[in-house]
């Protein structure tokens, strides 16, 4: 059984989609054609399927048919062809969720996220989540370094909640933001920085020295894994 089945002839995209998704704990299978896509169907458990339209052989429009014929499989369309009746087409022959290339892999994770809670109420698989010396009690929305409880504002929260839940990737600053404050906010984005630094000085070593969120610079910041 595996979580996301990704359809793609793009062995490039494919590669890379696999390698975000993973980190995001999901575990996938990668096809290079519809036939063997429906093959993989066949003989495996699937709880969601990426689907790109542009394929050798037997294209995804095809796919999606034999997949709704067969089930309820979640399908999320991923497609360079953007004119509208292609995205009718899709809808109406039951994908769930058409995406347009090229695309941004947050939302697209987002969207897999919300389809995968919506069909089979996807939860935390625990109420804690830890790294090292650092615990996050979900239910009290407390942090403990070094079994010390922090204090912290809710903004610093939902910054160390988000490193924690996308370790190993690189949080471009503008998404971190939006997140936390929102596209509505009258913060300045130089906030962010304030509010990183505060953190840092809470759960580093040597805050001026940090190896846990790392500046990638002209990027954003990335949560190492100690």
């Amino acid at each position: 059984m595996v979580d996301l089945l990704i359809i793609e002839d793009n062995m490039e995209l494919g590669t890379i989609l696999c390698d975000f998704l993973a980190k995001d704990g999901y575990s996938l299978y990668l096809a290079r054609n519809g036939e063997e896509g429906m093959e993989y169907i066949k003989n495996n458990t699937v709880k969601l399927v990426l689907l790109d339209i542009m394929l050798p052989g037997l294209d995804g429009f095809g796919v999606c048919q034999l997949i709704r014929d067969q089930g309820n499989i979640p399908i999320i369309i991923m497609s360079a062809r953007v004119d509208k009746k292609d995205k009718i087409a899709g809808l109406e022959l039951g994908a769930d969720d058409y995406v347009e290339k090229p695309f941004d892999i947050d939302v697209l994770s987002a969207k897999i996220g919300a389809h995968l809670r919506r069909n089979y109420d996807f939860k935390e698989k625990s109420n804690v989540i830890s790294d090292g010396d650092i615990t996050i009690d979900l239910n009290a929305m407390s942090v403990f370094f070094k079994k010390n409880l922090l204090i912290m504002t809710s903004k610093e929260y939902e910054l160390l909640l988000l490193f924690l839940r996308n370790k190993g990737k690189t949080l471009r600053k503008e998404w971190l933001f939006d997140k936390v404050w929102g596209t509505d906010s009258f913060s300045e984005p130089s906030t962010l920085t304030v509010h990183i630094n505060k953190l840092r000085e809470k759960i580093e070593e040597v805050p001026k020295n940090p190896k846990r969120i790392i500046t990638v610079w002209g990027v954003g910041y990335k949560y190492e894994v100690l």
